[in-house]
């Protein structure tokens, strides 16, 4: 079973920040590769899954022209709010359920996957595939150590991930970071004419 909205919700009734995004170095170095593994520069039309308090979403928008941002959690959206540069578009939603249909060149997927169960990932990746564009990018990065109350550990997810091509992957103790091309896709070299 996926785990349910009010789930994040009790946890940030425990704690602004709960996991830590905003002081932790692990966090801000894993935001920092995340970015730096964008194979463009810039994206017209990007989705966010699980922004949670709206870190790495205020570095985004910077790389998007447009952004959208997901959490099921009104109070973490309530946070991202005094976060994100204006424009970013804040939603309340989980997913798959709450999928914000659209068409997007970015969804990122950033220490979401676990929270769902092997059937709600499948969804949720048939809607990625669905309304990311033929050369649009997907950027997933997980937590590897197992965590009692989550379906899924991240490297399960990224055996599920699997099913698309992979442009780059960085693999730690503690996390995978990996950049995706569902449509197929280049390198950047190969996206510059230098090979």
């Amino acid at each position: 079973m996926s785990l349910p909205g009010d789930y994040f919700d009790r946890m940030y009734a425990d704690a602004a920040d709960p996991w830590g995004f905003g002081s932790r170095w692990y966090e801000q170095r894993k935001y920092a590769l995340t970015l730096a593994a964008l194979p463009a520069p810039s994206y017209e039309d990007g989705l966010e899954i699980g922004c949670s308090i709206g870190i790495l979403t205020s570095q985004l928008a910077l790389r998007c022209r447009t952004l959208m941002a997901l959490d099921p959690s009104s109070t973490a959206l309530d946070a991202a709010r005094t976060r994100v540069p204006e424009g970013v578009q804040l939603v309340q939603g989980g997913v798959p359920g709450g999928w914000p249909t659209g068409s997007y060149d970015l969804v990122v997927l950033s220490e979401v996957g676990y929270y769902l169960d092997a059937a709600d990932l499948e969804r949720l990746l048939d809607l990625v595939e669905r309304d990311l564009r033929p050369d649009g990018t997907v950027v997933a990065c997980h937590w590897r150590h197992p965590v009692e109350d989550y379906p899924l550990t991240g490297d399960q997810v990224h055996d599920v991930l699997g099913r698309w091509p992979r442009l780059s992957r960085t693999e730690e103790e503690d996390f995978l970071l990996e950049v995706l091309a569902p449509g197929g896709g280049q390198s950047v070299a190969r996206r510059e004419g230098l090979v």
